[in-house]
């Protein structure tokens, strides 16, 4: 363990799991091709929408059948116009693992009030049991549980030939981790994420069984104006075509088109894969080593590449939870005040330590170079309270 203050910072010391760390290389040049001060409705306007539409079904290997909108307010958005627009002509089973899916959980429980509704939760660092899930209901999950670190290792458990329809929150799953579109109905993200891009975008992926549900349903309940993806019972296939519902920053869509771009030039969606799994790598070596941090996802075939989420042991100098917590806001402010990394401390719902996003802009040497500095930071903390 370092006693010794690091000589060397990160090159980007931002970790925040979003607002997420921009690409390599990013400045805001990178954006003078932006429409700027051009309706959405232009014929520029819409061609820049279209190309950020056909660059995410490249990068991302979407099925040629399967629709891809921009739609409101990031994933929050995305996720919820899913849920109130399908949901309803079927029972529906949500598993939640941390916070967020704790809110689709209140979606469909307390606002819906669908009454055939059942979930599966789990506390933080675990899975529910899905073998549970009944899919001739609908089911609603998250991919990768951002404030937990914990997501499901593939879709193998998702069956072919289910009678529901599986609506799946990819926020910090999509570019970093293998999603099987084949067994996924409904796929929602944020540009914040992997990506680096910037807020209050986001992505809704259809596959043609969640299209056929649009057409052939329409809930009990009013839909408000963003949410709504028919008229007159058909498919708008404008929104899937860049034709947004509300007005999108075309500055932020000229973003998102440079971080796709620069994700082409650097080998695609395996290339990001692999830059969050070496950042990963980086992190539990570390924790291998460590005898005083653990990952709080303990099952690795369940750990997170992306948001990577991280406990204090009973082996080191704290022992409560109060302790803990204590302890590690101390480290983040120690940390922080140096410059060598900001917000990579834990959701705040989440057990205490730190959560460290090992996203596809990010440098796993940057990361390598922060555990240096926990260590350094342990010591001085724990320094501090021995004396």
């Amino acid at each position: 363990m370092a006693t010794t203050k690091p000589g060397a910072k990160p090159a980007n010391p931002r970790f925040s799991s979003g607002p997420c760390a921009k690409r390599p290389g990013w400045s805001l040049e990178n954006l003078k091709g932006a429409a700027l001060g051009r309706s959405h409705r232009s014929k520029a306007g819409k061609a820049k929408l279209k190309q950020a539409i056909d660059l995410t079904r490249q990068v991302l290997r979407v099925p040629a059948d399967y629709r891809i909108g921009i739609v409101p307010a990031s994933d929050t958005g995305a996720v919820e116009m899913a849920l109130w627009s399908l949901l309803g002509p079927r029972g529906v089973d949500v598993a939640a693992w941390e916070s967020f899916s704790a809110d689709w959980v209140t979606d469909v429980v307390k606002q819906l009030k669908l009454a055939d509704a059942r979930t599966f939760t789990a506390p933080f660092g675990e899975l529910p049991d899905l073998s549970q899930i009944n899919f001739d209901n609908d089911f609603v999950f998250a991919w990768n549980g951002t404030t937990a670190g914990v997501r499901v290792p593939n879709a193998d458990f998702i069956p072919a030939d289910r009678k529901g329809l599986a609506i799946c929150d990819a926020t910090s799953a999509a570019f970093a981790q293998n999603l099987d579109f084949a067994k996924l109905d409904v796929t929602t993200y944020s540009w914040q994420k992997v990506m680096g891009g910037e807020a209050a975008h986001g992505m809704l992926i259809l596959s043609p069984r969640a299209v056929e549900r649009l057409e052939s349903y329409a809930p009990a309940w009013p839909l408000p104006k963003i949410f709504r993806l028919t008229s007159k019972g058909k498919l708008i296939e404008g929104i899937f075509e860049g034709d947004t519902i509300n007005t999108p920053s075309l500055l932020c869509v000229e973003d998102y088109i440079d971080t796709l771009t620069w994700a082409t030039s650097i080998g695609g969606l395996d290339a990001l894969m692999g830059r969050c799994d070496a950042s990963a790598r980086v992190v539990a070596d570390w924790v291998a080593r460590t005898p005083w941090i653990d990952h709080l996802a303990k099952n690795p075939a369940t750990r997170s590449n992306t948001g990577v989420c991280l406990v204090f042991t009973d082996e080191g100098a704290a022992k409560s939870a109060e302790e803990k917590a204590a302890l590690a806001r101390k480290m983040v402010a120690l940390i922080e005040a140096e410059g060598a990394g900001y917000d990579f401390g834990a959701y705040r719902d989440a057990p205490s330590g730190f959560r460290i996003w090992c996203g596809a802009t990010v440098e796993a040497s940057d990361v390598a170079i922060l555990t240096q500095w926990l260590d350094w930071a342990y010591a001085e903390a724990t320094a501090a309270v021995a004396a």
